[in-house]
């Protein structure tokens, strides 16, 4: 025996502790998987290998450009059209997969067993076609119909080999919305002359609801045909598991309404669109009193045996091979006794009426329906399909063979398209029959094949043996066959413990589906359970990652208290991908995580850099002025004496050659060191010609200053001259800047590591905050490296334009660890900014 061992990489701390609530793995395992020692021997930080950065891991790994990778749309056409008999023959196999195992079918191992799950399964097929018509409104025969033809279209083209194609609750209830709304009775009453009797014409109507519903299930074909061809298999991944179980739920008490007319033989009048179940349920509450006694009884009588009859199938399903067909023996039973006892005629209770043997010639639905069951057509296609590659996937993972998505939205929309040219309504699997067809021994389609037949030779020869079966008895078989879809109201319990999202989309899904109906219900849900998605990624966990004292891994610091932080480097991970939704949160999130409000930072030093502008225009024009005075005064001098001059623009330029030498005292320029926690910005080099000053972020001033609101009052109108005491006025303008207005900024960083390996993707958006994010911060010294990043992200930084010369791939790390070591050998663990007096202020005494 072969044992295979799955590991996981990369998972965050909630995954963990997901995987582990959810009993699938033991802490232990856990234990076991982290304390794997690595290959790479390492003291603190080191390993003995080279430190990998994205330009030297693409020359070490020859990574292949894009254009390798990623042909032309001219190439992929091309190689699309190119035809070779090996390609011509893998389409044909793949277009009807029973040229692909039919030839191989083995009589002897899989004949007996295909028939004797196809005799249980068209047993089967015959209560629920009769009874799911009703769910339809339409002529019991039709389901009949339904249960025929579409599983001999789904042989030749399906890739299941266990589901079984027929009617289905969800699929007849939908059906039996659109039939009503469009033909509803109303529109059928028999008129003579000028007076409209309260009677309706009955085959005036169900002639036109078949009509709708053939086109309905035409249409809905169509699209799921049109979906298949176009590589839209993965359509039907939209609809989770919470939201498909929440739904069927919300259908079954849609399905429980239609046939409570049924149950208590009263005829409510029929609504539509939103809210339709709550009118509904309401007129047959006002109805009660005119209950039919013998009606109740009948649905009450039979409700009972079938229960009990389905709890001792269950009791005694494993000593039995075949299960023991309970609703076909209640319809025999509900036959005879109505054909003997007269139920009709003496107790007016409704039958099934005229059911007529044979075929009926193929027609082409009316196009001119189309337009008006668009949508519902869609919601049938979606719906279909999701219920069937869900089941088709359960069992080829059982069984161990491949369904193909695509091939099956194809097999399903042809079932549906030829189905409805011969009168059938919307069709799927169903989970109680695929069971039987399953557990029964089948092992092909060609069980699907022996149920079809089973259903054909009752059409032909058995129909009109059921025209005295009491509609009352479809009904309870109907209600019964709910017990299963009532069940997953323990959903909530469950998800209450394990998802509270998934909760929330499984309540808002039930509650939209009885409230808006099935269709508008069901659109209603995927829009929101895609918005939670939405929202997840908006709100994703951000962490700071701390490493893992003897190895190469890092982990949450706040999560984690056996972890240490690389002195002066910060790593920040988002959980979810970074794009458009949630580009500026993340960036937030950066300055949060990091302790450097960087937006605040730089508007101060623009304002700061502004001032000490205004200052050297200020201080140039007074120079001028003065020189100008002092020529005068050289004239004056020179006109009566000739004692020499003294230039102020000489000295000015000498104090500025001084300033740039680093020859002035703190005292010179009026400032001292302060050790509060005060974080401030000023030039250590006064401004030259080639470029703006080098800005320093220092500590000092009080700790309970204002915002730095107040420092704009300076910015349009500093009137600060050389002689009054600008070195105070700066003094004072540095104190008033404190912690609580600039940030809770961390002095000791000089690097930020950002971990993209979450991301599967990276968008234009994403992409210019990435770049504002290295601009930014390289104005503070602090410098931004990626690590992680997956191939087809460095593509798709590639192509944003993302690299230039400041921000190459050298920033780009295979690892974080690569990244931590990079940063440690660059600027080291201990290398921080230091204070040093600088030139900032002009006094009047220094020039």
């Amino acid at each position: 025996m072969m044992y295979i061992y799955i590991y996981c990489c990369s998972c965050d701390s909630s995954t963990v502790a997901l995987v582990v609530k959810s009993k699938k793995i033991s802490c232990t395992d856990f234990d076991r998987f982290s304390s794997m020692d690595s290959t790479h021997k390492f003291g603190k930080y080191r390993v003995e290998r080279e430190v990998l950065d994205e330009q030297r891991l693409e020359e070490v790994t020859q990574r292949k450009t894009y254009s390798d990778t990623h042909p032309s749309l001219i190439e992929r056409l091309k190689e699309s059209l190119r035809c070779t008999v090996p390609k011509l023959k893998q389409s044909v196999v793949s277009s009807l997969p029973v040229l692909y195992w039919l030839p191989k079918y083995s009589v002897w191992d899989y004949g007996m067993p295909d028939l004797i799950s196809g005799i249980s399964v068209g047993i089967m097929h015959l209560p629920q076609g009769l009874a799911y018509a009703l769910l339809a409104s339409l002529p019991p025969v039709f389901g009949l119909y339904t249960s025929l033809y579409p599983p001999l279209i789904y042989f030749f083209f399906g890739t299941s080999r266990h589901i079984s194609i027929g009617t289905f609750t969800v699929l007849s209830i939908m059906v039996g919305s659109v039939t009503e709304r469009l033909a509803p009775d109303m529109n059928f009453l028999i008129k003579n002359g000028t007076n409209v009797t309260a009677e309706v014409n009955i085959t005036a109507r169900d002639l036109y609801r078949v009509e709708v519903a053939a086109a309905t299930t035409v249409l809905g074909g169509l699209i799921q045909v049109a979906l298949g061809l176009v590589k839209f298999g993965f359509v039907g991944t939209y609809l989770s598991e919470p939201l498909v179980r929440a739904y069927t739920t919300a259908a079954a008490a849609h399905a429980v309404v239609a046939q409570l007319k049924h149950i208590f033989g009263v005829s409510p009048t029929r609504f539509s669109g939103p809210l339709s179940l709550v009118y509904t349920l309401k007129d047959v509450c006002s109805l009660l009193p005119h209950t039919r006694l013998p009606t109740l009884v009948v649905s009450a009588v039979s409700m009972v045996f079938l229960i009990a009859a389905k709890e001792l199938n269950s009791y005694l399903s494993p000593k039995l091979t075949v299960p023991i067909p309970v609703e076909l023996i209640t319809i025999v039973a509900g036959t005879l006794i109505s054909t003997y006892t007269h139920l009709n005629s003496n107790y007016t209770i409704s039958v099934v009426g005229e059911v007529p043997s044979g075929l009926s010639s193929p027609s082409v639905p009316d196009v001119s329906l189309f337009r008006e069951v668009i949508g519902d057509a869609f919601a049938l296609a979606v719906v279909g399909y999701a219920v069937s590659i869900s089941l088709g996937k359960t069992f080829a993972l059982k069984h161990g063979y491949k369904v193909d998505s695509n091939q099956e939205l194809v097999a399903l929309g042809l079932s549906n398209a030829v189905g409805g040219f011969f009168q059938c309504f919307s069709v799927c699997s169903s989970m109680s029959r695929s069971l039987i067809q399953e557990t029964t021994g089948g092992k092909t389609q060609m069980a699907g094949v022996a149920s079809a037949l089973i259903v054909l030779v009752t059409i032909l020869k058995l129909g009109p043996l059921f025209q005295e079966l009491p509609k009352a008895v479809l009904a309870a078989i109907v209600l019964v066959n709910l017990k299963g879809m009532f069940k997953q109201h323990s959903d909530i319990v469950t998800l209450w413990r394990s998802s509270k999202i998934d909760l929330v989309v499984w309540l808002v899904t039930w509650v939209s589906t009885l409230l808006l109906n099935l269709d508008l219900g069901l659109a209603a849900s995927i829009i929101f359970a895609l918005l939670t998605v939405t929202f997840r990624t908006q709100l994703p966990t951000y962490s700071v990652l701390g490493n893992v004292p003897g190895t190469e891994l890092y982990v949450d610091i706040e999560t984690h208290t056996e972890v240490r932080e690389i002195p002066g480097v910060t790593i920040f991970r988002s959980s979810a991908t970074v794009y458009f939704a949630n580009a500026d949160l993340y960036l937030e999130a950066l300055k949060e995580k990091s302790g450097l409000d960087i937006s605040k930072m730089i508007i101060y030093k623009r304002r700061q850099e502004a001032k000490q502008r205004r200052r050297e225009r200020r201080a140039e024009r007074r120079a001028k002025r003065q020189a100008k005075k002092e020529r005068r005064a050289q004239r004056a001098g020179k006109q009566l004496s000739g004692a020499p001059v003294f230039s102020v623009e000489e000295e000015a330029g000498r104090w500025r050659d001084t300033c740039v030498d680093g020859n002035v005292t703190d005292k010179e320029q009026g400032l001292t060191k302060r050790e509060n926690g005060t974080v401030f910005v000023i030039p250590n080099t006064p401004r030259t010609p080639d470029g703006p000053c080098r800005w320093e972020y220092l500590k000092g001033g009080e700790p309970d200053c204002t915002s730095l609101g107040w420092m704009s009052e300076l910015q349009d109108g500093d009137t600060t001259t050389l002689g009054s005491s600008s070195e105070d006025t700066l003094s004072h303008d540095l104190e008033r800047v404190s912690l609580g207005s600039l940030g809770k900024w961390t002095w000791d960083i000089h690097s930020i590591i950002i971990d993209l390996s979450t991301a599967n993707f990276i968008d234009t958006v994403a992409i210019k905050t990435m770049k504002n994010i290295f601009q930014d911060f390289s104005e503070i010294d602090v410098d931004i490296y990626i690590a992680g990043c997956q191939a087809s992200v460095v593509e798709q930084l590639e192509l944003g334009d993302f690299f230039s010369e400041s921000i190459t791939k050298r920033h780009l790390f295979a690892s974080i660890h690569d990244a931590v070591l990079y940063c440690l050998d660059h600027r080291g663990a201990t290398s921080f900014p230091r204070y040093e007096p600088s030139v900032d202020t002009y006094s009047s005494t220094q020039l």
